[in-house]
C-alpha cells in the first residue's frame, strides 16, 4: 500500500489524513483541537508550540504501520499569520493571527508611507488590510522592538510546519501572495513594500518556490518524533484556501467554491492575474500554478454559532428553529461582525441585530438572519467576480457550514447558483494530499497535472446540486439590499 498524507492546520484544530490514493479513500485520519488568545483589542493569537504539540497528537493517533507507507505530504495551514523566529528557527513571539485586527494603525501607517492604496495595489495587487501579514511584522517592531530585534526568520504556519517537518526554510507562490508583502504580478517578493517595514525585511523573507516543486524530505528528526518516514517528500504546501480550492478540484476556469468556516471564502481559478481595484477581491496566487482570486470574510458560522449557543440550542435544533422564519426573516437583519471584519474592511466592527419591531422579534427569525447574513458576506464577493469579468457557472460548497441543508439552500437562492457538494468533508487536508501526490510523480519522471489529479480523486456527492428557485431567488435579491442598507449606514461607525 502506497498512501500520501494531507495536514490541514486550522484556527481550531489541526487535522490529518492518510490517502491511498491507489484505492481513492481515506485510510486514517485524527484531528486535534488548537487553542486561542482572544482579547478586546481585537488581538487573536496562538503560540507556535501549539501546533507543534497538536502535530505531534495527530500523529500519535494514527497506526504506526500507515504512517510508514506515506510517501509524500502536503500542508494546508491558515493564510496570513506571522510566525516570527530567531536565527536558531525558534519562535520569538505568538503566532497574531488571520482574523487578528489589532493591526488597524500600521495598515494605515504602511497606506500612508506608499502614498495611498490605489499606489499599494499597483505595485503588488493588494491593499494594506489588518488581516494580512505585512501590518503585523510593522506591529511587532512598533510594539514589541526588543523581540522584533531578534527576528530573522518570517514564515506562515504552513511554512513553519514545513520547517517541523524537513528543517528547510521556503514559501510558495500561493500562500505567500497572501502577505501583502509580495508581487502578485511577478510572484517574487516586493522590496519596496519589505522596505516600508524595515529594510532588514526583505532578508528575513523565505526563498520562494513554486507549487509543484518540494519543500524538503522528512528530517531523521521530524521521523522520530511523528513515526513518519525519513526521505519522504514535503511538498511545496499552501493556505488553507489554496489547498481547498486543490480538494474541490478548483483547479479550472468555470465555477466558484465557497467555503462555510470561521471565515467565509468565496475564490476561482484564473490562468493570469485578477486584480481588484478596490480591493474587496484579493489578487491571490493559486497553489497549483495560477491564480485564486478570492474574497474572505472573518465573520461566516461565526454568527450561528455564537447566537445558537446564546439560545441553548445544538446546531439541528438551531437549523429546525431558523427553518421557521420566512425568506429575510420579516426584516431582522444581523450583521454578523463579532471579529470586526475584513471585507468589507471594518476592523473595529461589531455585530448587531437590526431591523427589530415588537411584530418580528421572535427566535426564529434571529436565527434565520445569522444563517442569511453570512451568505450575504459571500454575494459581495460574487458582485465582484461578475465586475471583473468572471461568470460562473456552479458553486461548490465546502466547510462546516456547508452540511446544513438550510444553508445550503440559503447559498443558492442568495448567489442564484447551482451548488454541488465535494464527497469529503476536509477539502484542504485532501487539497494537501492531492498536491503531495502532484509533487511525488513528478519526482519520479511521470507527466503529471494538477487538473488530471483533481478529476481522478476530487469525488462529488453523486447527482447531488441544489438549485435555485425563481421566486425564491428574487425574495432574496429584496433582503440583501435590506442587509445592504444597514450596512452601509452603520459601516461609518466601525471605520
Amino acid at each position: 500500500m502506497k498512501t500520501v498524507c494531507g495536514i490541514d492546520l486550522g484556527t481550531q484544530s489541526c487535522k490529518v489524513v492518510i490517502y491511498n490514493y491507489e484505492k481513492k479513500s481515506i485510510e486514517e485520519s485524527a484531528q486535534i483541537p488548537v487553542d486561542l488568545i482572544a482579547e478586546n483589542d481585537g488581538t487573536r493569537e496562538q503560540k507556535a508550540e501549539w501546533y507543534d504539540k497538536a502535530l505531534r497528537d495527530c500523529f500519535a493517533k494514527i497506526d504506526g504501520r500507515i504512517k510508514k507507507t506515506v510517501q509524500a505530504i502536503g500542508v494546508s495551514g491558515h493564510q496570513h499569520s506571522f510566525v516570527p523566529l530567531d536565527e536558531k528557527g525558534k519562535p520569538i513571539y505568538n503566532v497574531k493571527l488571520w482574523n487578528d485586527t489589532s493591526t488597524a494603525a500600521e495598515c494605515e501607517e504602511l497606506t500612508k508611507a506608499a502614498g495611498g492604496e490605489k499606489k499599494l495595489i499597483a505595485k503588488a495587487g493588494l491593499p494594506m488590510r489588518p488581516g494580512y501579514t505585512a501590518p503585523k511584522i510593522l506591529w511587532l517592531k512598533n510594539h514589541k522592538p526588543k523581540v522584533f530585534a531578534k527576528l530573522r526568520h518570517i514564515l506562515l504556519p504552513h511554512n513553519y510546519i514545513n520547517f517541523l517537518l524537513s528543517g528547510k526554510y521556503c514559501a510558495e507562490y500561493g500562500d505567500a501572495s497572501g502577505m501583502a508583502i509580495f508581487d502578485v504580478r511577478k510572484r517574487t517578493w516586493s522590496k519596496a513594500i519589505a522596505d516600508l517595514i524595515d529594510p532588514a525585511v526583505i532578508r528575513y523573507l523565505p526563498p520562494l518556490i513554486k507549487s509543484d516543486e518540494a519543500a524538503g524530505l522528512v528530517s531523521a528528526q521530524a521521523a522520530a518524533l511523528y513515526g513518519l518516514p525519513e526521505g519522504a517528500l514535503v511538498a511545496s504546501g499552501g493556505g488553507d484556501n489554496m489547498m481547498s480550492a486543490i480538494g474541490t478540484g478548483t483547479v479550472k476556469d468555470g465555477f466558484l467554491a465557497m467555503s462555510l468556516g470561521t471565515s467565509g471564502t468565496l475564490f476561482g481559478f484564473s490562468r493570469s492575474p485578477v486584480i481588484d481595484p478596490s480591493g474587496d477581491l484579493a489578487a491571490f496566487c493559486s497553489s497549483s500554478g495560477g491564480w485564486l482570486p478570492l474574497l474572505c470574510t472573518m465573520n461566516c458560522t461565526v454568527a450561528s454559532e455564537e447566537i445558537r449557543g446564546l439560545f441553548g440550542l445544538d446546531v439541528k435544533a438551531f437549523d429546525a428553529e431558523a427553518s421557521k422564519a420566512p425568506i429575510g426573516a420579516e426584516g431582522v437583519v444581523v450583521l454578523p461582525f463579532f471579529n470586526g471584519e475584513r471585507t468589507p474592511n471594518l476592523p473595529n466592527g461589531r455585530a448587531s441585530i437590526n431591523g427589530i419591531s415588537a411584530a418580528n422579534f421572535k427566535r426564529q427569525n434571529i436565527a434565520r438572519a445569522s444563517l442569511e447574513s453570512a451568505i450575504f458576506g459571500m454575494r459581495i464577493g460574487l458582485e465582484g467576480f461578475n465586475k471583473l469579468g468572471f461568470k460562473a457557472k456552479e458553486i461548490r460548497l465546502t466547510g462546516g457550514g456547508a452540511k446544513s441543508p438550510l444553508w445550503q439552500r440559503i447559498a443558492a437562492n442568495v448567489m442564484n447558483l447551482p451548488v454541488r457538494f465535494p464527497s469529503s468533508s476536509e477539502a484542504a487536508a485532501l487539497g494537501g494530499a492531492i498536491q503531495a501526490l502532484w509533487c511525488c510523480e513528478l519526482n519520479e519522471g511521470k507527466k503529471s497535472s494538477i487538473e488530471s489529479l483533481c478529476e481522478e480523486h476530487v469525488a462529488l456527492e453523486g447527482g447531488v446540486t441544489v438549485k435555485p428557485g425563481k421566486a425564491e431567488a428574487k425574495a432574496y435579491d429584496k433582503a440583501y439590499q435590506e442587509y445592504s442598507r444597514y450596512l452601509t449606514a452603520l459601516s461609518p461607525l466601525y471605520k
